[in-house]
């Protein structure tokens, strides 16, 4: 399967039970139809949220099941290595 990997910032702040999260980095592994495979979140506060089939939700989220779109986030891309550098953290 060929995948696509991207980083894209979000400036909305999250809070949650009162604490102050911060910004976040989103990271997507997606297929070529924009399927979303993987997702990580990774606020300022250094939370750091992973979802994919093997854990599709928990308290705080769950892994998007909406696509992305592929041109839209042609500008986000990053290669393997970063998204598997921060899967593995």
């Amino acid at each position: 399967m060929i995948t696509k990997y991207f980083k894209r910032y979000y400036e909305e702040i999250r809070i949650e039970k009162s604490e102050r999260w911060g910004t976040c980095n989103y990271y997507f592994e997606a297929d070529l139809n924009g399927e979303v495979i993987r997702q990580i979140e990774v606020y300022e506060n250094n939370k750091v949220l992973k979802y994919s089939e093997q854990m599709m939700e928990d308290e705080f989220g769950f892994l998007t099941d909406q696509p992305i779109d592929l041109i839209d986030f042609k500008e986000f891309e990053i290669n393997k290595n970063d998204f598997e550098y921060q899967w593995h953290r």
